[in-house]
């Protein structure tokens, strides 16, 4: 276990807890105490990542421990910035807490020692990894709004102004922010994709090897085009586009984790997990 990581987990789950006071409370006090806790793990995460990235000279996602650090940090840092984009406020309360699990996860996962690879410090590979993970954090929060959208028809279907309902937004403020997280993720993901085309061409000579990944990759890849085409073309919106995003972000984390664990390919001889 690596002691260092203990102040940014603590800053994480001290913010789910704001979070958790906002939600209960909703006095505007806790959310920005929350976003504040949120921001001083971020930047403590940020700074150490660094160090292990000029440290090991390469992408520090060489095994599981590393992968879910980095994960948790790219999540967090595009949760800050869209917290901005979206008057989704109470975003954080899914948000801050899976943070904080994946976080509290890579603590806990023992960090296997892999010698850099210099596959993981190409200027290709960098790019790929980085805006992938930026991708797939959006998707998360995509499909976290699907599933405030959810709890909330629920509740309006019910005809019970239950707990909820008196303190998640509207269902059409839920819906057009998740569509906006899923432009912004498909997006980042369709480029990171690319990038992985070409390290794929420059390494192995081919742009596509139907190795694993790559097929999972493209499956996520094209059930957010059919979401994102037939919101377009055939005006799916609220119960249909949140299910849709849950889904794809099943499929996205099943590609991320279930791959490397359960399927062999060219990722995991980069990779030590």
């Amino acid at each position: 276990m690596n002691h260092t990581l203990l102040p940014v987990i603590f800053c994480y789950l001290a913010g789910s807890a704001a979070y958790a006071g906002y939600l209960f409370r909703q006095r505007n006090i806790y959310n920005k105490m929350a976003y504040a806790l949120v921001t001083a793990g971020f930047v403590i995460h940020t700074a150490l990542l660094a160090m292990a990235f000029f440290r090991a000279g390469a992408m520090p996602v060489h095994n599981l421990h590393e992968t879910l650090w980095f994960a948790a940090w790219a999540l967090a840092g595009v949760f800050l910035v869209l917290w901005w984009r979206s008057r989704l406020k109470i975003l954080g309360i899914i948000a801050a807490p899976l943070i904080a699990a994946i976080a509290a996860a890579a603590f806990f996962v023992p960090d296997t020692a892999a010698g850099a690879e210099t596959s993981l410090s190409g200027f290709w590979i960098v790019v790929h990894v980085m805006v992938i993970f930026i991708g797939e954090a959006c998707l998360a929060l995509a499909c976290a709004a699907g599933v405030l959208y959810l709890i909330q028809e629920r509740n309006i279907k019910s005809k019970k102004h239950k707990f909820f309902f008196r303190r998640l937004p509207s269902l059409e403020l839920l819906d057009s922010t998740g569509y906006q997280f899923i432009v912004i993720g498909f997006t980042t993901l369709t480029i990171g994709l690319i990038t992985g085309f070409i390290y794929a061409k420059a390494v192995w000579g081919h742009f596509w090897t139907w190795d694993p990944k790559e097929v999972w990759s493209g499956i996520t890849w094209l059930i957010y085009a059919a979401l994102l085409h037939e919101r377009l073309v055939a005006g799916w919106r609220g119960r249909r586009a949140a299910v849709m995003a849950i889904i794809g972000f099943a499929a996205m984390l099943f590609t991320f984790l279930g791959v490397n664990l359960f399927l062999e390919g060219h990722h995991n001889e980069f990779t030590r997990w």
